[in-house]
Formats: C-alpha cells, structure tokens, sequence
C-alpha cells in the first residue's frame, strides 16, 4: 500500500496538494474523499496531523446546502455525547452503523440487478434488520457491561442470603 497523498494547510488557511502541486478547496478535498484517495492533511507550521478538522470542515460546508444530512436534533446529540461515559461507544455506534449501511446499499443495488426482483429485497430486507439487531445487541452488551455488574452481584448476594420462613 502507498503512502498517503499529503496536503499541507499554511497558515493563510490554504491547502497545498504536494502531488498535483497546487492549491486546492474543500471542494477539492471533498473530491478526494469520494474518489477514495487516501491523504493526509499536515499543518505546515506545527507539522501535526489535522486531517479529522479539515474533513469537519467540509461536512460544515455541505450542511450549510440545501442537502444537509445531519438533523439539528442529531448534531446536538453528538455534541453532548462529548465528554460523557459513552463518548467512545457513540462514535463507534455510529461508525459501524455507517459501515453496514453502506454495505446494504451495496449489496440491494448487486440484487435488484440479478434475478427475484421483489422476494429478493424482502429477503435482504429481513438480513439487513438481523444485522442492525446484532449491532445494538452489542452495543447495548457494551454498555450496560459496567451497570450490569453490580445489579448481578446483588441477585447474587439475595440468592446467597438465607431466607427467613
């Protein structure tokens, strides 16, 4: 595997693309992103890594489209999951989530171009409702782990205990 195209941002806020050598936008990065070219973007002065703020960048720039994808109801959540106990679960959650759906619109486009047309996409339909199932299965394993500890050394602790009678 190659070594990811580096981008390096100046501190006039512009980005310099070092393999087509130019500078480029968000909208550029943006074109990278869905053309799967893997980079990295580097802060020219600190020589850190700020790939993470500058694809936030653009997600901020394409919510202020007529396509906004993030509800203000979801963007708030987000926000306070920041910081909390789950902050790790949620960012997980929704990653994995991301993933499996964009597997299933793969695999409903691959069928819908094969033979069964509609018993097809009902039997898809009930896998795909199976995964998500297993998905929040584990994540809710994952997240009542800890809570699920102390509840279960307390029925314990009642089973142990002698019963009056």
């Amino acid at each position: 595997m190659s070594e990811p195209r580096v981008i390096k941002k100046y501190p006039n806020r512009r980005l310099y693309d070092t393999v087509e050598s130019r500078y480029i936008t968000l909208a550029d990065i943006r074109r990278l992103v869905v053309e799967r070219v893997d980079f990295t973007v580097i802060d020219k002065k600190t020589q850190t890594d700020i790939t993470r703020a500058i694809l936030l960048q653009v997600i901020a720039e394409q919510e202020h489209t007529d396509e906004a994808v993030l509800s203000r109801d979801f963007l708030s959540q987000v926000i306070r999951s920041y910081g909390g106990q789950l902050h790790d679960v949620v960012g997980s959650y929704l990653e994995q989530s991301l993933r499996l759906f964009n597997a299933q619109q793969r695999e409903t486009r691959e069928r819908l171009r094969g033979a069964g047309g509609a018993e097809q996409v009902a039997l898809l339909a009930q896998k795909n409702q199976q995964r998500w199932r297993a998905v929040q299965d584990e994540i809710y394993r994952t997240l009542l782990g800890p809570l699920a500890r102390p509840r279960e050394r307390e029925d314990e602790a009642r089973d142990a205990a002698p019963t009056q009678g």
